[in-house]
């Protein structure tokens, strides 16, 4: 039988702390209750220092946790059940039934234990921040605030299916370049390494004939045969050596920096950069939360370095009193006219109205940025492969018609 640790308030006002073994979260929190004698602060399941191989073998093989579809359909569903009359605690529960993902139904049963142990449910979504993030928590503990808890998970479902979305054409946008370019260095690599060597007889003793590109082409072939194994080793350290360089701060601002310069793909970026955070601030202004903690959970989920420093000098600015515009305009990552219309917002009362309206248009324009980006990459892929492959056939061909040309 499972054990469960607990923290009492005596009558006195002293605080006890203690364990008791039950079948569940509930029937524990019953069996103190019955005992009398204080108010139950907070229950857990007690953690055991040893455990069964069997659950370290279960530990081990549900590493991967919920992805963003998950969070979004069990938000999708918990609106729906709450709106019908179900209370949060038995929707949860319901909810956590029909789930596939293992650690995400042990999650889910685990929030609904919390709840019935008496917390609130934005409290024990906070325990698990890799899953429901600050924007998520912070909507949903406004929402208990207000009493309109329905209708704010419709608004979190809603931002949660952008972001689905928004995310899936951008990666939807990568896949077509992404295929181009690994046919254009698999049918490099084809033509060096199996192509190219039948020639190499046909070429032997006369090597002062051939023209400077088939002589590189050549010296290519016969090192990429013989130290392929160099070339893998090559191109794994440098993957690898970039992805950490990245992740180092000076890394991490020079290719933020970098996406924003980068010619065709910085137009995506800004217009993601843009509609990732007006969405998020103008979906937390509209729920009611605090300016200041809603500016800080924008700059978190921004995305880029150069547009987390512009949220936080935001937050700087209204933490001193002063209004949001001047440290948007200071930065000039955001369009004059959208600076100008977040002040106009701000004058005049109507901020989470203007916020929105703004969000939906650069979702929009995002849309429309990522298909005339995708529109110029794929003729530019095509032309890059062709003139790759016509390079070599052509550094092939052209010695076989200057020596054909001697024989005559």
């Amino acid at each position: 039988m499972p054990t469960y640790k607990y923290q009492l308030r005596g009558q006195g006002g002293g605080v006890s702390v203690g364990q008791i073994a039950a079948g569940s979260l509930a029937e524990a929190s019953a069996m103190i209750r019955s005992k009398g004698g204080g108010s139950l602060l907070d229950i857990s399941p007690a953690k055991s220092d040893e455990k069964s191989l069997l659950e370290k073998i279960r530990n081990f093989t549900i590493d991967f946790g919920p992805g963003p579809k998950d969070v979004f359909t069990f938000t999708n569903q918990l609106a729906v059940m709450i709106k019908a009359g179900i209370d949060v605690r038995g929707a949860t529960g319901s909810i956590a039934e029909q789930v596939t993902n293992p650690k995400f139904k042990r999650i889910l049963f685990a929030i609904r234990d919390d709840l019935e142990s008496g917390k609130a449910f934005s409290e024990a979504l906070a325990k698990y921040p890799k899953i429901f993030s600050p924007l998520y928590v912070n909507m949903v503990r406004a929402s208990e605030m207000s009493g309109n808890f329905g209708h704010m998970l419709d608004r979190i479902t809603a931002y949660l299916h952008q972001q689905i979305e928004t995310r899936a054409m951008i990666i939807g946008a990568m896949v077509y370049p992404i295929i181009i370019a690994v046919m254009a260095i698999g049918t490099t690599i084809f033509l060096l390494t199996f192509v190219l060597p039948k020639f190499t007889t046909l070429f032997a003793g006369k090597e002062d004939l051939l023209p400077m590109p088939t002589t590189v082409l050549l010296a290519m072939s016969a090192f990429l045969r013989g130290f392929w194994y160099v070339v893998v080793a090559a191109v794994c350290a440098m993957v690898v050596g970039f992805w950490y360089f990245i992740r180092t701060p000076f890394g991490c601002t020079w290719w933020d920096m970098t996406k924003l310069r980068l010619p065709l793909l910085k137009r995506v970026f800004r217009a993601l950069y843009i509609t990732r955070g007006l969405q998020t601030m103008g979906e937390m202004v509209n729920a009611g939360v605090p300016m200041l903690e809603t500016i800080q959970i924008t700059a978190d989920v921004s995305g880029n370095t150069f547009y987390k420093k512009m949220w936080m000098s935001v937050y700087k600015s209204v933490k001193g009193g002063k209004q949001i515009a001047p440290p948007l305009v200071r930065h000039g990552l955001l369009p004059t006219n959208v600076v100008q219309m977040i002040s106009a917002g701000e004058e005049s009362g109507k901020l989470a109205e203007v916020l929105q309206d703004v969000a939906e248009f650069y979702a929009q324009q995002l849309k429309n940025v990522i298909k005339a980006v995708t529109a110029m990459i794929e003729p530019l892929m095509i032309v890059l492969m062709g003139v790759l492959v016509g390079f070599i056939a052509m550094s092939i061909i052209l010695p076989i018609f200057k020596m054909s040309q001697l024989v005559k």
